[in-house]
């Protein structure tokens, strides 16, 4: 009797904390990040449509400007489709490939910040694929999350 006494705790403790975690969402977590670090240079007054970004991407990127992601709608295009992988290829650290994204150090101000700021986007995004849509399989993408 004490086992399922003790066993029916142990459910009941995993359930009761399983609803306490909290997911990565865009609204909570990713947009203020985003508006803290990166809305300076891909914000709606800063930044160009993706193609019109592709179309003159010499200007752009001198001006210190990238392609608008602003919004949920943006950052879903350069994670899930139809710009596979962009935002992770970006943001990435390097740690896997060697090659570290050229907009990691945006992310914070020393190594601590970036790593933290990476693992929100890493735990908005869920499966953290820096493969283009050509290469990416159906069960990798089933495993991105990028909820709002």
């Amino acid at each position: 009797m004490k086992r399922i006494g003790l066993c029916a705790a142990a459910v009941v403790l995993a359930f009761s904390s399983a609803a306490y975690s909290e997911d990565t969402t865009y609204r909570k977590h990713i947009k203020p990040l985003f508006e803290a670090k990166c809305v300076s240079c891909h914000g709606e007054n800063a930044a160009p449509e993706y193609h019109a970004f592709k179309e003159d991407k010499n200007k752009w990127v001198s001006n210190g400007q990238g392609m608008r992601m602003d919004t949920y709608s943006h950052l879903v295009f350069y994670t899930a489709w139809p710009d596979t992988g962009a935002l992770m290829r970006r943001l990435d650290d390097g740690k896997a490939t060697g090659k570290q994204g050229n907009m990691y150090q945006y992310l914070g101000s020393t190594e601590e910040e970036r790593q933290s700021n990476l693992n929100l986007f890493k735990g908005w995004i869920g499966n953290w694929t820096l493969k283009r849509w050509k290469d990416v399989t159906k069960e990798e993408m089933d495993g991105v999350k990028v909820k709002y």
